[in-house]
C-alpha cells in the first residue's frame, strides 16, 4: 500500500453471499479476493450496526464502549432512555486517531457519526443523523455541496431529489418503493464518494453503503429456498443477486479514481440470515412469572413501563435482533424485588429457562443468553443483565405484549425477513506486497489496529486487539 487507504462498508454482507453464491456474477469483487486477502469477519456480540461498526472502527468491544444498541435504558431507571450517538463513544476512531497524526480524513455514511466532529478533512454522518437541516456535515458548507452533487439524472436518481441519507421504511409490504430508493441511495451515495475521491482525495476515507442492510430485511425471503415463506419463481427471487451485482458496478468505477498503491478494505459489520419468527421475550417472561402487569391488553401493544406492576416483577425485557433482559434489582432500581445478592442466581435460572424455548412444532430452538461479563473483558455503559439470541439468531426478539403466543410468526414492528448472522466479509487489496489468500478466524476489533498498522500509527496501549497483518 501506498500512502492512501479506502474502506467501503457494506453493511449486512455475509460470506455466503459474497465469497459463493454470487461470487462468479461479480468480476471486480472477484478480482479484489483473488489478488488479495479475505474471509470471514467475525462480527461483535450483539452483531448489529450499532456497536459493530463502532467495534470495527475503535477496536474495542461493545463492553468497553458502552454500546450494546442504537438505544440504551439507563440503569436504576425504568424510563430514562438515550440513543448511542457519536458522543457515546468515548475512545477514537480510525479517523480521528490518524486525523490527530496528521493524515488527511473523510468518512461518508458511516454509522454513529452524527454529531460529526472536526477533524483534519471531512465528516458526512449516516443514518441517524435526525434531518438533513442538522448539521450533518463537516465542514457545514460540505453539506450544500453533495446536495448539488446528488442532483443528477443517473439510471436510478432524479434531479429534483439530493442526498438519501437512508430509505425512510424498510419494513413493509409495499416493495417497489423500497427498492428504488436502495437504488438511488446507492447510486447518490457512489457519486458522492467518487466526487469526493477527487476533489478532497484524502490518505484515509471509509464510506459505508446501508442499501444491502435494507434490501436483506426487506427483500430475503424472496430469493432464499430455506425461508418458509419463499415461493419459487416469484418477481422478486432476483433482487439480491442484481442488487450484488450492480455494487460490483460502481465498486469497479470507484476503483477507477482512486490514485495507484492505494488500499482498499470491503467490510461488513455482520451478515444475514433468514428469519423463522420472533419470540415475544415479554410474553414469555409473563408466562414464566417473571413480569407482572397492571392490566393484559386485549391485543398486541409495545410494552411501556406505566403497564408493569413493578411491586411483583422481577424481569422485563425488549425486542430486536436479539434479546435484552432486565432485571428489577433492589438498590437499583426504584421498586427493585430482587436482592442484589441474587442476580447471579435469577441469571442462571433464565438462561437455563430461556434455553428450552419451543418453536411452534413443540421443537427447542436452540437459545443462548449471555452475561455481558461472560462475552467482555470490561463492561461500561448501561447493559441489559442478559443478552438473548433467540434460536441461533434464527429468531428475533419481540417487545409487545397481548399478542395471546410466545412464537410469532411474523415481526411485531412490521415485516422483516432476515436476522443478523455472526459473520461478515474482510476483503483486503494492495495492503502489503505478497499478502493474499483466504484467512479464518479473523475479528471485527482487528480492523482497527490493521488500519493504524498501514499508517505506521500505534494503537493506543490499551488495546488488545492485534492487526490481521501481524
Amino acid at each position: 500500500m501506498g500512502n492512501r487507504l479506502l474502506i467501503i462498508g457494506l453493511d449486512c454482507v455475509p460470506p455466503e453471499l459474497l465469497f459463493d453464491r454470487f461470487r462468479g456474477e461479480l468480476p471486480v469483487t472477484s478480482e479484489l479476493i483473488s489478488g488479495g486477502l479475505y474471509g470471514p469477519l467475525r462480527s461483535s456480540d450483539p452483531p448489529i450496526t450499532a456497536p459493530a461498526w463502532a467495534c470495527m472502527t475503535s477496536g474495542y468491544s461493545p463492553g468497553e464502549l458502552g454500546v450494546y444498541g442504537f438505544r440504551h435504558r439507563r440503569l436504576g431507571s425504568y424510563t430514562e432512555r438515550y440513543f448511542a450517538f457519536s458522543d457515546r463513544i468515548t475512545r477514537p476512531r480510525l479517523w480521528e486517531t490518524l486525523s490527530d497524526h496528521a493524515f488527511s480524513v473523510g468518512t461518508l455514511g458511516v454509522p454513529q457519526t452524527f454529531p460529526v466532529k472536526a477533524v483534519n478533512g471531512f465528516m458526512v454522518s449516516s443514518f441517524l443523523t435526525p434531518s438533513m437541516d442538522s448539521g450533518f456535515t463537516f465542514p457545514e458548507t460540505l453539506a450544500d455541496e453533495i446536495d448539488q452533487v446528488s442532483r443528477f439524472q443517473g439510471r436510478y436518481s432524479t434531479k429534483d431529489r439530493g442526498y438519501i441519507i437512508d430509505v425512510e421504511e424498510f419494513r413493509t409490504e409495499n416493495k417497489e418503493p423500497i427498492l428504488s430508493d436502495v437504488y438511488a441511495m446507492t447510486e447518490k451515495r457512489f457519486a458522492v464518494l467518487r466526487h469526493l475521491l477527487k476533489t478532497r482525495g484524502p490518505e484515509f476515507l471509509m464510506a459505508v453503503f446501508m442499501g444491502p442492510d435494507r434490501l436483506h430485511h426487506a427483500f430475503w425471503k424472496f430469493s432464499d429456498p430455506e425461508h418458509r415463506r419463499y415461493v419459487p419463481g416469484n418477481p422478486y427471487e432476483n433482487v439480491l443477486r442484481d442488487y450484488y451485482r450492480y455494487l460490483d458496478e460502481e465498486i469497479g468505477k470507484t476503483l477507477e479514481v482512486l490514485p495507484d498503491n492505494t488500499g482498499v478494505i470491503i467490510a461488513s459489520d455482520h451478515g444475514a440470515k433468514r428469519l423463522d419468527g420472533a419470540i415475544a421475550i415479554n410474553e414469555w417472561l409473563i408466562k414464566e412469572g417473571y413480569l407482572h402487569l397492571e392490566k393484559t391488553p386485549s391485543e398486541p401493544t409495545p410494552l411501556v413501563e406505566e403497564m408493569i406492576d413493578w411491586k411483583k416483577t422481577s424481569a422485563w425485557g425488549w425486542g430486536g435482533y436479539y434479546g435484552r433482559i432486565f432485571l428489577n434489582v433492589a438498590g437499583r432500581e426504584p421498586q427493585g424485588t430482587i436482592p442484589s445478592g441474587g442476580v447471579e442466581a435469577v441469571c442462571a435460572e433464565l438462561a437455563k429457562r430461556l434455553s428450552h424455548i419451543q418453536d411452534e412444532t413443540g421443537r427447542e430452538i436452540g437459545t443462548v443468553a449471555f452475561r455481558p461479563k461472560d462475552l467482555y473483558p470490561v463492561v461500561r455503559g448501561d447493559p441489559p443483565d442478559l443478552l438473548v439470541y433467540f434460536g441461533d439468531l434464527f429468531w428475533r426478539s419481540a417487545g409487545a405484549v397481548g399478542m395471546g403466543t410466545v412464537q410469532l410468526a411474523e415481526n411485531d414492528t412490521g415485516p422483516d425477513d432476515c436476522n443478523h448472522s455472526r459473520h461478515g466479509v474482510f476483503v483486503g487489496h494492495n495492503l502489503k506486497r505478497g499478502l493474499r489468500g483466504r484467512i479464518d478466524g479473523m475479528q471485527i476489533q482487528q480492523v482497527a489496529p490493521t488500519v493504524l498498522s498501514l499508517f505506521g500509527v500505534v494503537p493506543p496501549r490499551d488495546l488488545t486487539a492485534r492487526s490481521i497483518l501481524d
